[in-house]
């Protein structure tokens, strides 16, 4: 027996994605959205169909997530941001809450929100993580997206992608 086979392609053409972003470790986490927005140019998004929200903490990002996810106007949603471990527990309270928070609001919402977090026990790791010397899990997390987007759709049988809507925020840049 050859069971049928689901997968989505790389094509990111006619999808809409929003970066949502921790401030937190700048120097770090602005290389996971350059990442990410150059997999995304690569796979054929155009700069209307990206839109980067910035928030203070990776521990932001869920709420923000599901804002964007139940505007209606993304067809997936990147969570980026890096986490170092410190010497107190609030490393694993942040990144543990950060990743349910997203997980929760991708079922919740039905819209595919990646975790483009980096979780490091030192700075060398994250910088290995980041891009700065070699991967990039921001890049890796666009991936992700535009297969799931374009899986889902197939799934759904094409229907219209958020792409034909006006920009959710226009007034944030």
């Amino acid at each position: 027996m050859q069971p049928k086979e689901h997968q989505g392609n790389l094509n990111a053409a006619g999808f809409r994605f929003a970066i949502i972003a921790s401030r937190w470790n700048d120097f770090l986490t602005s290389k996971l959205i350059e990442g990410a927005i150059d997999a995304l140019e690569r796979l054929g998004a155009d700069e209307d169909s990206v839109e980067v929200f910035k928030v203070p903490g990776s521990f932001e990002l869920p709420l923000t997530a599901q804002r964007v996810a139940l505007s209606g106007e993304f067809d997936a949603i990147i969570c980026i941001g890096t986490i170092i471990r410190g010497e107190t527990p609030h490393f694993e309270y942040v990144a543990g809450e950060a990743a349910k928070g997203i997980s929760q609001v991708s079922i919740q919402t039905g819209v595919p929100v990646l975790f483009g977090i980096v979780t490091a026990d030192t700075l060398e790791q994250a910088i290995n993580r980041t891009g700065v010397k070699a991967g990039n899990k921001g890049f890796e997390a666009a991936m992700s997206a535009v297969e799931l987007v374009n899986l889902y759709k197939a799934m759904d049988g094409g229907k219209e992608t958020a792409k034909s809507k006006e920009k959710a925020f226009p007034h944030v840049v």
